[in-house]
């Protein structure tokens, strides 16, 4: 055969095979697995969850979940065994963020209460703590912590890790009084800790935000930071206030960061919006870096959900910036449906080994009352593009009357996909994820 005719029939051969593998990527159905199930008499059914796929080892996967309960997997994510986290220096008090950094050590981070005592110490809320896993999410030592500035409280803390240099970076709300209406005295900021010796001790924590809000953790609190390294080791954080996204950015190791934040995006209704069914619902950003060998390498990814559209049309977006944040891209709506749904609660994750994203999120478009669906929406293609997909199989319908938590979360790596939401049956609350396999590098 003439060689133009063999690179001809090769090249053909290529694009079907890659044309076949990206359309097989995407599966009509996911199996669901049930992680865990409300005990009879639970206070807090199991809700807020965090999961985490182990980068050294995609079979194992670890979850949490409030106020206490922690779960892993070492078969993907099928079948799960679990225990109930302890610090017998600063307590367990829920807000649960698991990282898994790239050594395969697993990071339970969560809100103090050192005394044991809950609201009724003053004690509750005084540190960020980070529980450390070396055999992956089975057992946590007594922890670390962030952020001892009692009697001020720490709240809502997100995590990440540096691919190079292994530091971790932990970025959380300080209140002078939770729950203060004393708008003189008592204020709101983002914070920002930083460890270099795998967990063992943090920095400390030093005030990123240069405007302060109000202590009654709502639209008008600065909340919802979350921290993303870059390639080069730079530090990115992102939060809502006011209705708006707020970006930060230190380039030397977290001492200094920019004298002015930038507002990468407007959130038209704020980060606390009104869902019917839910007695709260938060659709805080989500900050994201590729670090993976793609072509968006260095890209950073911001998700959120805003009611730009209205209240009754609560939609998910995506931002990206492909110049350490100085400027963002116009707002790209996610969720592919008809105007006048809901979709809300939002998570993303970026797979570090293909550079692919992944958003989960709750979902009403097939419905007019409160029924609700899981989807993920996923993009190949550096955010261009989103493929939704259904992935909860049965809907639920859930009432004011049971907490939800403030978020879902979803991890991804090299294809191995898991998201993870809350349900209710029967009054009772449930965790799940879903086995999402595709796009392996």
């Amino acid at each position: 055969m003439h060689p133009h005719k063999i690179l001809t029939c090769f090249l053909l051969l290529l694009s079907s095979n890659v044309f076949s593998q990206k359309n097989a990527a995407f599966p009509k159905t996911f199996e669901n697995i049930l992680i865990a199930k409300a005990a009879k008499g639970d206070a807090f059914g199991p809700c807020e969850p965090s999961i985490v796929v182990n980068p050294k080892n995609p079979q194992n996967v670890a979850a949490g979940a409030i106020l206490d309960h922690y779960y892993w997997s070492n078969d993907g994510g099928r079948t799960w065994e679990k225990g109930k986290i302890t610090s017998k220096t600063s307590g367990v008090y829920g807000d649960p963020v698991l990282l898994a950094d790239w050594n395969g050590n697993i990071y339970y981070s969560h809100l103090s209460n050192p005394d044991g005592k809950g609201w009724s110490s003053d004690k509750l809320l005084d540190r960020i703590v980070i529980q450390k896993s070396t055999d992956g999410g089975k057992t946590y030592d007594d922890g670390s912590w962030c952020g001892l500035r009692h009697p001020k409280d720490q709240d809502k803390p997100w995590l990440c890790a540096d691919p190079t240099s292994g530091a971790l970076a932990c970025t959380w709300t300080e209140f002078d009084k939770y729950n203060s209406r004393d708008q003189e005295k008592d204020h709101s900021r983002i914070l920002f800790s930083q460890s270099v010796d795998g967990g063992k001790s943090w920095s400390e924590a030093i005030n990123i935000s240069q405007m302060e809000g109000n202590c009654l953790d709502d639209d008008d609190t600065p909340e919802g930071a979350v921290p993303a390294y870059g390639p080069n080791g730079e530090i990115y954080a992102a939060w809502s206030y006011d209705e708006k996204i707020w970006f930060d950015r230190s380039t030397d190791g977290g001492k200094t960061w920019l004298d002015k934040d930038i507002v990468a995006a407007e959130q038209p209704g704020g980060w606390n919006v009104e869902i019917s069914g839910l007695n709260r619902t938060n659709v805080m950003p989500v900050l994201v870096c590729d670090l993976s060998d793609s072509p968006s390498r260095g890209t950073l990814y911001l998700c959120w959900g805003d009611q730009r559209n209205g209240e009754n049309d609560t939609d998910i977006f995506l931002a990206k910036s492909t110049d350490g944040g100085n400027t963002w891209s116009k707002p790209k709506r996610v969720n592919n449906d008809r105007k006048g749904r809901q979709q809300f609660l939002p998570w993303m994750a970026i797979d570090q080994v293909t550079g692919h994203l992944h958003i989960v999120f709750y979902d009403r478009r097939h419905y007019t009352d409160d029924r609700t669906d899981v989807y993920v929406a996923s993009s190949l293609d550096g955010g261009k593009t989103f493929k939704n997909m259904k992935v909860s199989a049965k809907s639920f319908t859930p009432v004011t009357q049971v907490f939800f938590g403030d978020y879902n979360h979803i991890s991804a790596h090299n294809g191995v996909v898991r998201p993870i939401w809350t349900r209710l049956d029967q009054g009772a609350l449930s965790v799940w994820t879903a086995l999402m396999d595709y796009g392996k590098r």
